[in-house]
């Protein structure tokens, strides 16, 4: 006979997974990693929109002496970046006739596991991929990753409803660099950009780059300069440093990272901001198909990767066109 404590096993298995789904998440991508380490998977509560505020401008500070006149005039000195909530999610299911031929609560389990450990596969890899996108897949319904917010072309587009082409909104453009790119030049333009990307002691911690570039870095590198971050070594991640931030490369078999391309992060104003009541969790209860002999359960996310300053990120581009 079929496992009639089917359902509770089929809840209470994937309830006790979505932690394991969450860490498996940030464990397949650089970037989201990073995040975690230094607490920018921030939660948020509720609303339909998030926000990031953002502190663009400066007050007056004036030079006197004795008795001068010390004025002030009111000025616009912070924003907000606004971010839509985006949503996504993975059914796992099981047929009725699947119920009776795994009749034993070991046979149940087992297919389960390997419908959970492929929910969590496709969860990991779909999401590792958002990270790099614009925002425009599924119709607007994907969340906004580097392309959107650390752009190839920074006076254009509109990124948390600030739009960049706009005269007074130049702070809200990333650092942008292309040119052909070689061996010779490859230090030079990477010293270049992370010159653009510094502020005082605000400087990328984290460069992302495709196998091209990363390969043209390494092959620069005589031994004793190879120096690693065992912290991401321990997470799975090779890197190499340069001016103490990491490089990685998310290439190989199931990278993303868009060809030709090399992200400068500081990760200090890169957030990944998920609902705490959405946060890879079986949205609802039992669900059984209405016209159909088959139960579901859905493990669902919400949230969207937001940024809080613009100008500290930045992207170099190989274009064998300049």
């Amino acid at each position: 006979m079929a496992n009639r404590d089917f359902n509770d096993v089929f809840s209470v298995t994937l309830e006790g997974r979505a932690k394991k789904l969450s860490d498996n998440i940030s464990k397949n991508n650089a970037l989201l990693s990073r995040l975690k380490e230094k607490g920018q998977c921030r939660p948020i509560t509720g609303g339909s929109k998030i926000l990031e505020e953002l502190e663009y401008g400066e007050g007056d500070m004036v030079w006197y002496s004795g008795y001068d006149t010390i004025t002030y005039s009111p000025k616009q000195l912070f924003t907000a970046a606004e971010y839509a909530l985006k949503l996504c999610a993975v059914p796992v299911a099981i047929s009725g006739e699947e119920r009776l031929i795994n009749s034993g609560p070991e046979q149940v389990m087992d297919l389960l596991e390997k419908r959970i450990n492929n929910a969590e596969k496709t969860l990991s890899n779909k999401m590792a991929a958002a990270i790099y996108s614009d925002g425009t897949g599924s119709s607007g319904k994907e969340i906004g990753g580097l392309a959107l917010l650390v752009a190839d072309d920074p006076t254009t587009g509109t990124v948390g409803g600030i739009d960049r082409s706009v005269t007074g909104n130049e702070f809200w453009r990333n650092q942008s660099l292309s040119g052909e790119i070689n061996k010779d030049n490859i230090t030079q333009m990477m010293n270049n950009l992370y010159q653009k990307c510094t502020r005082g002691s605000d400087k990328p911690d984290l460069i992302v780059c495709d196998d091209k570039l990363y390969s043209l870095y390494d092959s620069t590198l005589m031994d004793m300069q190879r120096f690693t971050d065992p912290k991401m070594a321990d997470a799975g991640f090779v890197s190499v440093k340069f001016k103490g931030a990491d490089v990685i490369f998310d290439g190989g078999q199931g990278g993303y990272c868009p060809e030709d391309h090399m992200y400068f992060l500081n990760s200090d104003y890169i957030y990944l901001r998920t609902h705490k009541d959405r946060d890879m969790s079986v949205i609802g209860g039992d669900r059984l198909a209405i016209n159909q002999d088959a139960y579901y359960r859905i493990i669902g996310w919400a949230g969207n990767m937001t940024m809080s300053n613009a100008a500290l990120q930045g992207v170099l581009i190989n274009d064998s066109n300049s």
